[in-house]
């Protein structure tokens, strides 16, 4: 291939925070990349380019998944969600958001998307999760600044507000 050939392409469609949207992208293009650089939702964060740290965390039908492990061609046809489209239509924060308010669950905020899109999701499954539980589901998440105990509050503070 010469220099000057462009790379191919593929077209995808996929419903992003309750909106239609359709691309060519490469085949290799990341979702992550996808969702930031072609949408503008910059509120999923790139932080660790190794799976690790959990902040590139969306919904993809439901289900969180790091986004810096899926390709964009992936998606196709997947209904995602991000931190955008977490919070209600009249702009009402999520439980999780609502939590991460009141309990101090952010230093930085680096982390911050990834963690509420894991809390969750967790409380879509268990709407009444242990400590344990919530700790366990937060161990593909990591932040540096906090030490996770607001976090773990936020989350629990989030279960009780729909008990």
């Amino acid at each position: 291939m010469s220099a000057t050939a462009s790379a191919p392409v593929t077209a995808i469609s996929m419903t992003v925070n309750g909106k239609e949207h359709s691309a060519e992208v490469e085949p290799r293009t990341l979702l992550v990349h996808f969702l930031r650089d072609a949408l503008g939702l910059t509120g999923t964060h790139i932080g660790c380019d190794t799976s690790s740290c959990g902040a590139c965390v969306v919904h993809l039908d439901g289900d969180p998944v790091k986004s810096c492990t899926v390709l964009a061609v992936q998606a196709d046809g997947a209904s995602i969600t991000t931190i955008e489209g977490l919070a209600g239509e009249d702009g009402s924060l999520h439980p999780v958001q609502e939590g991460f308010w009141e309990k101090h669950g952010l230093q930085c905020g680096y982390c911050t998307p990834g963690m509420i899109m894991t809390g969750a999701a967790l409380l879509e499954r268990n709407p009444h999760p242990t400590e344990e539980q919530i700790r366990h589901e937060l161990e593909g998440n990591l932040c540096r600044c906090t030490g996770y105990q607001n976090i773990v509050r936020a989350i629990q503070f989030a279960a009780e507000q729909s008990s």
